[in-house]
């Protein structure tokens, strides 16, 4: 009983860990990077599709994206959802492929990419704690209808807690690797 449990939560608070890391990818550094792109959608004939779908990304120096469509009537549409998008590029069409030259970063937009990054990483320290929580209320509800002892439900609220602190330490790191990166000139 306890071991599901443990092993739920473990689950919940790897998938924070995950999709930190994806939300991370989307907070732009000064080096050009394809995965910047991965959350704008595309009005493709009337759907929403991720931009990764329908077109291929190559970065030939630091700064620069080009990217082609797969379909050449896509185009217009591309070029819109990237101009629309919060990565603060403008995209130039030349017909086969759209070239985006990143700027460089001010110091003021790197400080505000900062927060924008502690913010998230809070955001997913929340949900590891929101599993614990969860964890924790599964625990002790067992204890309490007398499917498991209590030495065996505080060792598992132990496990819980010990777990949980990986956790958040793991999203802590991430937070401090981001924000040294963001703040690299």
């Amino acid at each position: 009983m306890t071991e599901e449990t443990l092993l739920e939560a473990d689950d919940l608070m790897q998938r924070a860990v995950d999709a930190t890391s994806e939300d991370f990818a989307t907070v732009r550094t000064g080096r050009a990077n394809p995965s910047l792109y991965s959350k704008v959608l595309v009005d493709y004939y009337g759907a929403p599709t991720p931009l990764q779908q329908l077109a291929s990304f190559t970065t030939p120096d630091a700064r620069t994206i080009l990217i082609t469509p797969y379909d050449i009537s896509a185009m217009r549409e591309i070029e819109k959802a990237l101009s629309d998008s919060e990565i603060g590029a403008n995209p130039s069409n030349d017909g086969k492929q759209i070239r985006i030259t990143m700027p460089d970063l001010t110091e003021e937009r790197r400080r505000e990419y900062v927060k924008l990054v502690k913010s998230k990483g809070e955001d997913h320290k929340v949900s590891v704690r929101n599993a614990r929580r969860k964890a924790k209320d599964a625990i002790d509800k067992a204890v309490k209808d007398g499917d498991i002892g209590e030495d065996d439900g505080d060792r598992g609220l132990k496990e819980l807690d010990g777990m949980t602190r990986q956790y958040t330490d793991r999203i802590d790191e991430m937070i401090k690797r981001k924000e040294a990166e963001l703040l690299e000139v």
